[in-house]
């Protein structure tokens, strides 16, 4: 090889290694398809989606025409998603993370069809919140739900989004540490986020399970208080996920990264706290929340009024769309969620779910289209597990041994009880 030649390989290699990860290239990077249709649903932790879109980072990794398409219920969202982008419905989606595998294991899908899935990263950690009405203010209902007990009977409502979804484990969890049987003490019921105040407003409910920024509207509007934010029942949990359907990722895996590397840059935007002004004025727009963008800001910074007397700022459990690792898919937590839905009766007790969450798990995409995003290494998790994780009331979750977690339960489903 000449020396002239040998300068010019040089210099690009040189050029190729200096240039800013995360900005569109041309070859092998080049996404299959400039579109993609995700569905959401009206909450904040949808933001990561709708700020790619409206920010300009899905343009930016070459795929300007994708569409963020609104979701009247998690219902739809599944159903859409069955579907598919290329017969009407949607190529993935804003998803409670146990959704993505009762998708994918055809539990809730009809005639139990599976419709293969792909976890991409998670969403947020934190930011939802059990509320309560105010009929039940002289309870003072906090972390402790006992005192819901001699309140309600097995015809009180309780609501949540979804059958085995977070906001069911969440609210579940709540009641059942304080001994209320969700089971058999109360009826628990499935509403669609944006109309949770609405039933609230009715008379007919007792409590919910929600995101924001439905908890503080509530609030706002004086119907009932916020009990806890779920970050206190668990501290930095996991909340939800970007999912695509696997043949997706299969047909068009450069496009996936793109995706992928887009809502990883916007999640880093959301979690800014110089833009989160400018990130709930354009959630609030009629075009994606149609609220006041002050029900959505207040608790994006951290400010929980309860309803209640209480008022709290700085809270170290708002939402997280970015810091310590919130975008990252960790295995350990899906397995915590699939522990619960076994728990309480969603799966069964053989379910194999360390085998289906290494075909649903795609925390190696993650990592390289954190990488196309411009993320250094040691930004990124050494592992994917977060470990053992502690519970408000003292109870640890062990991903090496979930079994005990169930079994630990004092009230369950399955498993004994």
């Amino acid at each position: 090889m000449n020396a002239t030649r040998r300068q010019a390989i040089l210099a690009t290699t040189a050029l190729l290694a200096a240039a800013p990860r995360g900005v569109f290239g041309q070859g092998e990077t080049t996404p299959e398809v400039r579109k993609a249709t995700l569905g959401y649903i009206a909450l904040t932790d949808a933001a990561p989606l709708i700020i790619a879109k409206e920010k300009g980072f899905f343009a930016k990794h070459g795929m300007p025409e994708v569409e963020v398409a609104k979701q009247a219920s998690w219902g739809a969202t599944r159903d859409n998603l069955v579907l598919g982008g290329g017969s009407g419905g949607i190529d993935g989606a804003h998803l409670l993370t146990p959704m993505a595998y009762l998708i994918h294991t055809g539990r809730i899908v009809q005639n139990n069809q599976p419709v293969p899935m792909a976890l991409l990263a998670r969403l947020n950690t934190n930011g939802q919140a059990i509320s309560v009405a105010a009929k039940h203010a002289a309870l003072g209902l906090k972390l402790d739900s006992a005192p819901l007990k001699r309140a309600v009977n097995g015809d009180s409502k309780v609501a949540m989004t979804f059958r085995g979804g977070t906001h069911d484990l969440w609210i579940r969890y709540w009641l059942a540490a304080g001994g209320v049987d969700p089971e058999r003490d109360v009826s628990t019921i499935v509403v669609p986020p944006p109309q949770m105040v609405a039933n609230m407003r009715v008379g007919t409910m007792d409590a919910f399970c929600v995101g924001e920024p439905w908890n503080a509207q509530l609030v706002t509007q004086r119907l009932g208080y916020t009990a806890l934010t779920t970050g206190e029942l668990w501290k930095d949990h996991p909340e939800k996920c970007f999912a695509l359907r696997a043949d997706f990722v299969e047909r068009h895996p450069n496009a996936t990264r793109a995706l992928l590397a887009a809502v990883i840059e916007a999640a880093q935007w959301c979690d800014a706290m110089a833009n989160k002004e400018e990130m709930c004025a354009i959630l609030g727009r009629r075009a994606w929340f149609n609220v006041p963008p002050a029900d959505i800001l207040g608790r994006q910074r951290g400010e929980v009024d309860y309803g209640d007397g209480r008022r709290v700022t700085n809270t170290d459990t708002t939402m997280k769309f970015w810091r310590d690792h919130a975008s990252y898919p960790f295995r350990s937590h899906d397995l915590w969620f699939l522990a619960e839905n076994q728990r309480w009766g969603i799966l069964p007790m053989d379910f194999d779910s360390a085998g289906t969450i290494a075909q649903v798990n795609r925390e190696g995409i993650w990592r390289e289209a954190a990488e196309r995003a411009g993320v250094h290494a040691a930004d990124t998790p050494t592992g994917t597990s977060r470990g053992r994780e502690t519970f408000f009331d003292g109870k640890v979750f062990d991903p090496e041994n979930p079994r005990a977690w169930i079994e630990a339960q004092s009230i369950r489903k399955n498993g004994g009880a």
